[in-house]
Formats: structure tokens, C-alpha cells, sequence
């Protein structure tokens, strides 16, 4: 219900005006309509905090308007987000809550995030971890996010990947297909076999896969993650993380 504070010019208008019953913009005159805007105005200047009353109540609507629609699009595509086969799955397979990272590996703001997934992973034991290529940057990046689902494919269980992981996004440079190759043979895996499966159809479909999904989330950039029933863009650092896992977990902050 709209604040008394807001509707009280108007209310004050239409009575110095005589206004009774169902008041529409036809039922004034050109000088009546001209008298209640300035009284309108006159009260809005003279209380402008009124516009910032406003400005908050919009705000507020608007938020719960967009996390209505996040909650929506994740019930629409949870299968994908969470439990999808192709996705890699890090910390606590069978956690209370999954943090889902989509992740460019050129991606600067990406270097800083994997830090607080680190942390996260850390001191979080009931947390599961999926993290999803989503190379939307440049070529180099779409090269190294197909060595990446190759690294997968050939380590499921995730301990070489993550190696893999931050040895290529922790570095320096543009990462592409050369470095990623070479991150995974510092990381101990078959290079020759991922030669050969980058050009598969399992490749392309993960990231297909991917690409999917953010679109029908609304996601265009990364990091951008899914934690419960939240849909976060951009890096928010650890405190805004483990906040948004509190609200998933229990309803609050902090549990």
C-alpha cells in the first residue's frame, strides 16, 4: 500500500479542488489539472524526501520482481544446473547446498573468484561445486574451455581438473589452446588424448550445453553463478558469497 506520504498532495488537491467519487485526468479541467500539479510539485520541493521514499519502494519492487523471476528460471532448468553429466563436481558431492561458477578463463574478474571458491571449499565441508565453462570472451577462450571439457572427460572425478583448473586460470597471459594444453600436461594428464577429443561431439555439446542455460537464466557475463535459489552476476567477493550460501542454506546470512 502506497505510503501516505506520497498520495497526501494529491489527496490535498483533490479536496481544495471538491473532488468526490472516482477521479480520472478527464474528470478536471485544463485549470483544475493545472492547479493539482502545482500543488504536487510545490509539496514535492518542498519534501523531496518524499522522491527518495519513492525511489526505495521502487527499488524494492523491483528486486522481488527479479528474484521471482530468477527462482522461476532456475525451477524451469534445475536438472541442467544441478545435476547435469557433463558439469564438473567439486567439494561435497552430496552437499546441502551447490554453488554453480559459470567461468571464462580470460576472464580477470574469474582469477579473482576462484580464490573465494577456494576458500569456500575450504572451510565449507557441506558444500557441492559445479563449475560450467562459459567462454564468452574471446577465441582463446572458447580453445581453452574446449581443452578444459576434455580434462574432464578423461577426469571425472575432478582432482586432476581442479589442478588443471588454477594452474590455467591462476596464470598469467591470455589463455588459448597452447596454454591450456600445457597446464594439463603440468597437471599429469594426456594431452594426446585430448588432442583428439576437443573435436568430439561431447566438447561441443557441453558448451552448447552452457551457453544454453545462461541465455535462459539471463547470464551474458561471468563469473556468474546459481547458489540455491539465487541468481548472482559478477565477482561479489567471499563475504557476499557466503551470505548468499547462508540464504540458501537456512534462510539467512549467516546460519
Amino acid at each position: 500500500m502506497p505510503s501516505l506520504r506520497l498520495i497526501a498532495p494529491v489527496l490535498v488537491a483533490l479536496a481544495l479542488l471538491g473532488a468526490t467519487g472516482p477521479a480520472s485526468a478527464d474528470s478536471f479541467s485544463d485549470a483544475q489539472r493545472t492547479d493539482i500539479e502545482a500543488i504536487v510539485r510545490n509539496y514535492l520541493v518542498t519534501h523531496p524526501e518524499v522522491l527518495e521514499e519513492a525511489m526505495a519502494e521502487l527499488s524494492k519492487r523491483q528486486a522481488a520482481a527479479e528474484a521471482q523471476k530468477h527462482e522461476a528460471s532456475i525451477a524451469q532448468n534445475a536438472d541442467v544446473i544441478f545435476n547435469s553429466p557433463r558439469q564438473v563436481v567439486l567439494g561435497n558431492k552430496e552437499g546441502d547446498v551447490t554453488f554453480v561458477e559459470f567461468f571464462d578463463y580470460n576472464c580477470g574478474y574469474c582469477k579473482r573468484a576462484m580464490a573465494d571458491m577456494l576458500d569456500l571449499m575450504k572451510g565449507d565441508s557441506k558444500l557441492k561445486v559445479v563449475l560450467k565453462e562459459f567462454p564468452v570472451l574471446s577465441q582463446g577462450s572458447v580453445e581453452a574451455a574446449q581443452v578444459a571439457v576434455a580434462v574432464h572427460m578423461q577426469d571425472p572425478g575432478g582432482k586432476k581438473y581442479l589442478d588443471f583448473h588454477q594452474k590455467l586460470l591462476g596464470g598469467r597471459g591470455q589463455a588459448d589452446k597452447a596454454r591450456a594444453l600445457q597446464a594439463a600436461k603440468e597437471a599429469g594428464l594426456d594431452t594426446a588424448r585430448i588432442e583428439k577429443d576437443i573435436s568430439g561431439p561431447e566438447v561441443r555439446a557441453t558448451i552448447e550445453e552452457n551457453f544454453k542455460l545462461a541465455e535462459a537464466m539471463g547470464m551474458n557475463g561471468t563469473p556468474s553463478y546459481v547458489i540455491g535459489k539465487q541468481i548472482v552476476v559478477g565477482a561479489i567477493g567471499l563475504d557476499g558469497l557466503k551470505e548468499k550460501i547462508g540464504i540458501a542454506r537456512c534462510g539467512k546470512a549467516t546460519c
